[in-house]
């Protein structure tokens, strides 16, 4: 058994995520409670923690907590990849990143690309189509708008400024396309996050990466995060596009057979059922789904 863990960005939070794991597994309520004092923010308090505003930390920590878990039971991994967020997450189960650093650095990421998003509005829009070729060349003939998530071979995310994407999804649809999803959020990975990308390479200028336990896939460039160019490459996350699918074929490459995605909902497991089709594939997001990892993975390991 090879296992790799994929850890999730934003998008699939709730309100009342992670609140059995805090209550039944020891390992897990210790890194929210160091979260917590870290960031001085009461993330012990099921309202604070599913608050909006906190999303992305409360994804962090939830992320790493079951991460942690996790260690004490399976095999290490081969590998680790993150979707955006997620790459904070896996940096810190890899070693890379203290968690009091990880959570602290998530919360300044999250304002800066807040106040990105006040500035200039935009949105994005998840493209279900296997005519990606077509979609591209459409982008191009548009401006303010950008290819912003390559995730499998029939889905990718384009952002931008909101008039753009709407001017796009009626496009596609007038050619057929179809599926294309509308998302109410800032236009992450592409050029409006400039501003964002700016005060993080300013802010990671003080923050300290080691070398990671296991290879960390980054989603920008497809290859092992190293520790001498690990800032450069998260700052150039927040503009250009992510590789999420050919990061799951460079995980298989270190031999990854089964994959643990860890933190709220399956979406990333979803990607590795469309990229990966014979690999077994797992999430963890509350108490029943680690128990299943428990029964499925534990006793082989």
């Amino acid at each position: 058994m090879t296992v790799g863990y994929l850890f999730a960005g934003q998008g699939q939070q709730t309100a009342q995520m992670g609140q059995d794991l805090y209550q039944q597994e020891a390992v897990y309520r210790d890194v929210v409670n160091e979260a917590a004092d870290a960031l001085a923010v009461d993330l012990r308090n099921p309202v604070v923690f599913g608050a909006p505003q906190n999303a992305q930390v409360a994804i962090y920590t939830m992320s790493v907590g079951i991460a942690r878990v996790l260690a004490q039971e399976l095999p290490v991994p081969a590998g680790m990849l993150g979707l955006s967020l997620g790459e904070y997450a896996a940096l810190t189960a890899a070693g890379s990143l203290t968690l009091a650093d990880g959570v602290q650095l998530v919360a300044d990421r999250a304002r800066y690309m807040a106040a990105a998003g006040q500035a200039v509005p935009g949105k994005m829009a998840a493209v279900m189509t296997d005519r990606q070729d077509e979609v591209r060349r459409l982008v191009q003939t548009i401006d303010g708008v950008y290819v912003a998530n390559n995730n499998t071979a029939s889905q990718l995310v384009v952002g931008g400024r909101e008039e753009a994407v709407d001017t796009l999804v009626a496009q596609l649809k007038q050619q057929g396309i179809k599926r294309a999803m509308t998302l109410k959020v800032v236009a992450s990975h592409t050029p409006l996050m400039q501003p964002a990308a700016e005060q993080l390479a300013n802010r990671l200028a003080s923050v300290p990466f080691g070398p990671t336990t296991v290879p960390v896939i980054s989603n920008t460039t497809v290859q092992p995060f190293v520790a001498g160019t690990v800032k450069g490459t998260l700052v150039r996350q927040l503009t250009h596009p992510t590789h999420f699918g050919a990061g799951l074929q460079a995980l298989s490459s270190l031999g990854v057979d089964r994959f643990v995605e860890v933190g709220p909902g399956h979406t990333l497991s979803s990607f590795v059922k469309q990229t990966l089709p014979n690999a077994e594939r797992y999430h963890v997001s509350d108490i029943a789904s680690l128990n299943e990892v428990r029964g499925a993975l534990v006793a082989k390991s």
